[in-house]
């Protein structure tokens, strides 16, 4: 998704987000990430520098502070960053690639259903539903590399193997991850 971003050529507009909007996004993330509820806190004070920023190709960054944790395309769920889980590990479900993946998932390619059920990868014991926002981890690595969104459920991962599993939304040392709004 953000293989060509460019935030100084992409932002139409920039503006801060009133409280009443921001509290309607807190629950909307806490709705969609569960695990996010015992650090809703820290990731979003009650009184917070809160700006929402459109980029072209409709997507929406989330900054707080002058750091983009949360992004959104078109009226897909916001996400939170790469950055943010690497803050916060546990807040997204967890599928795991084999080292022969690593490579292309850093080049940005989706994941395919092999590199998710090949020695050295593992989907979890609880099924993850198809569409649902996951973060990629790699074998031997100790932080995700990738967040992405479920093409299949993990059981049908398992059971079809082959085709996509994974459509990568962001991943490390893509555009958006070097983006400093400093």
């Amino acid at each position: 998704m953000f293989k060509k971003f460019n935030l100084q050529e992409s932002i139409s507009g920039q503006n801060p987000v009133k409280a009443s909007v921001v509290r309607g996004i807190r629950s909307k993330l806490l709705d969609q990430f569960p695990a996010l509820e015992p650090h809703i806190d820290d990731i979003l004070p009650k009184k917070v520098n809160f700006v929402q920023i459109k980029c072209k190709d409709r997507i929406v960054l989330f900054a707080i502070n002058n750091e983009i944790l949360f992004f959104q395309h078109f009226d897909d769920p916001i996400t939170p960053t790469l950055r943010l889980l690497h803050r916060y590990p546990d807040i997204l479900p967890a599928v795991q690639v084999d080292r022969g993946a690593i490579k292309f998932v850093l080049s940005g390619a989706n994941i395919m259903c092999p590199g998710l059920t090949s020695p050295g990868a593992k989907l979890p014991e609880q099924s993850i539903p198809e569409d649902t926002i996951v973060a990629v981890m790699a074998e031997g690595k100790e932080n995700a590399l990738a967040i992405g969104i479920t093409k299949l459920s993990t059981d049908e991962i398992k059971s079809v193997n082959k085709g996509i599993g994974v459509d990568l939304l962001q991943h490390l040392g893509d555009p958006l991850w070097k983006t400093n709004l400093d």
